[in-house]
C-alpha cells in the first residue's frame, strides 16, 4: 500500500499519498504542497510541523528539507547547481521541470548528501539507479 500523509487542523483533513507530492514550499502560516500533475494545495500548518508529520507518518528517507521554506522529494531531484543556486525538480507524469532557488550552502548539502548515498551504495556492491 502507498504511504500517505494525513494532516489534520481544526479546519480540515488533507489525505495525500507521498508519491505525489513533489515539493512543500513555506507560506508564513501555510505548507503549499505541490503535486504531480501540476496541482496545488494550501493547508494551514506551518513547514516545521509538517515535516514532523512526514517523519512519524511517512517515514524519513523519502523527504529532505532544504533551508527554511522547503521540502522536496528527492525521487523527483533531476539537477542541482550550487553556484547557480538552481534546483530542478521533475514530475514524472507530465515530464515538466520545476525550477526552484535555494541557497548555494544548501543546495551544496544536498548535492553531498546524495553524492554519499551513491558512494556508499557502490561501496556496498549495490546498484545505482
Amino acid at each position: 500500500m502507498k504511504r500517505q500523509l494525513i494532516i489534520c487542523n481544526t479546519t480540515e483533513l488533507v489525505r495525500l499519498y507521498a508519491d505525489d507530492i513533489v515539493y512543500i514550499k513555506a507560506d508564513r502560516n501555510y505548507s503549499i504542497f505541490y503535486l504531480v500533475g501540476g496541482e496545488e494545495r494550501n493547508v494551514l500548518i506551518q513547514l516545521g510541523e509538517t515535516e514532523a508529520m512526514m517523519n512519524t507518518q511517512v517515514g524519513g528517507g523519502i523527504f529532505i528539507r532544504i533551508g527554511r521554506s522547503l521540502i522536496i522529494n528527492r525521487n523527483y531531484i533531476l539537477f542541482i547547481c550550487p553556484k547557480l543556486q538552481t534546483l530542478l525538480l521533475r514530475d514524472p507524469y507530465n515530464h515538466k521541470h520545476m525550477k526552484l532557488k535555494a541557497s548555494d550552502e544548501s543546495l551544496r548539502k544536498l548535492k553531498e548528501l546524495i553524492e554519499s548515498e551513491i558512494t556508499n551504495q557502490e561501496d556496498n556492491g549495490q546498484e545505482t539507479v
